[in-house]
């Protein structure tokens, strides 16, 4: 516990504030002409990684271990109540925000495709972004609420 409860808030703050600074930088998305959205989304998305991974995936390990191991069921199912969150925000990012972050990725700015326009992946991108920031940040509550249930 007196590893575990630490790890795994120090990795889910880092994550949910991580998470948190991409939606604010979502009005930044939005405003920017296409031209410089595409190298503003790749310079951002590559201070991230792996930084946010790592993150997600070292606070969904703590919280299992909780789940297995803390001494108080209602720990351990706050514990659970986090990591289930995690794992959702980790599906979110897998499926939804890292393929664009992909495709954005191949792109040359200076040479965008003509239909650009029409396949601007910042609205989605955004709302999915939102989500899982939503996840992170209620799984973090989830292990504070186990936190102070242990004091």
């Amino acid at each position: 516990m007196r590893i575990l409860m630490p790890a795994a808030l120090l990795a889910g703050g880092l994550a949910a504030g991580g998470l948190a600074i991409s939606v604010l930088a979502a009005p930044l998305f939005s405003t920017l002409p296409t031209g410089m959205y595409v190298p503003v989304h790749k310079g951002l998305v590559t201070r991230f990684d792996p930084f946010m991974p790592i993150s997600l995936l070292s606070c969904l390990l703590c919280d299992l271990a909780l789940t297995a191991t803390a001494p108080l069921t209602a720990v351990r199912v706050l514990a659970a109540l986090g990591a289930l969150l995690l794992a959702a925000a980790m599906t979110v990012s897998l499926t939804k925000n890292v393929p664009i972050n992909r495709w954005l990725a191949t792109l040359d700015p200076q040479a965008l495709p003509a239909d650009f326009d029409r396949l601007d992946p910042r609205e989605r991108w955004i709302r999915w972004n939102r989500v899982r920031g939503a996840l992170a940040v209620a799984a973090l509550l989830a292990n504070v609420g186990a936190t102070a249930v242990l004091i």
